[in-house]
């Protein structure tokens, strides 16, 4: 791989996951042209997660390119325990996603493509849901990787709205 530069340090091993696969066909002079559109997830099973989509004339080269895709936009889902640290809207043209933190033993509530991000980012309790116009696969997986932009852990917020935490203030 000449070239690739990765967010994620040599010794991690990340686990990937093909989450949707597309032919798409050219018709040309001499019939038609297939191609492949492949979305795949990238985590690392703890903390970091990223979607990639990969095209090529074979499914394997497409897969690999979305691996590498994927890996370049990785981000870090915050979490509080297994779960989220609070209710969350993603939206990406029309997919909109709903993410609720859930209680211990819950599971992951979720359709495939939400899964895969949630499970690869290391999230073990949560309920989802897509409620917006639309159940293509791309726009869901970028909906979800906007709300998980948007997490913030309770710290975080306690430090933008320039309050002090209990714990500090016994201190």
């Amino acid at each position: 791989m000449k070239g690739s530069t990765s967010v994620v340090p040599k010794g991690t091993e990340l686990l990937e996951r093909v989450v949707s696969i597309s032919r798409v066909s050219k018709v040309v002079k001499g019939g038609k042209r297939f191609k492949f559109s492949v979305l795949v997830v990238v985590g690392d099973g703890e903390s970091k997660v990223g979607v990639g989509i990969g095209k090529a004339r074979e499914i394997s080269e497409a897969v690999r390119k979305g691996i590498d895709k994927a890996k370049k936009n990785m981000v870090e889902v915050k979490k509080v325990g297994k779960t989220l640290p609070h209710e969350v809207i993603g939206r990406f043209g029309a997919a909109e996603v709903l993410l609720k933190p859930a209680s211990p033993g819950t599971g992951v509530i979720a359709g495939a493509v939400i899964r895969a991000i949630m499970e690869l980012g290391g999230v073990g309790d949560v309920l989802t849901k897509v409620i917006g116009r639309t159940s293509n696969p791309v726009n869901v997986a970028y909906a979800t990787m906007q709300a998980v932009k948007s997490l913030r852990r309770p710290e975080e917020v306690l430090k933008l709205r320039g309050k002090l935490n209990k714990k500090a203030e016994g201190a």
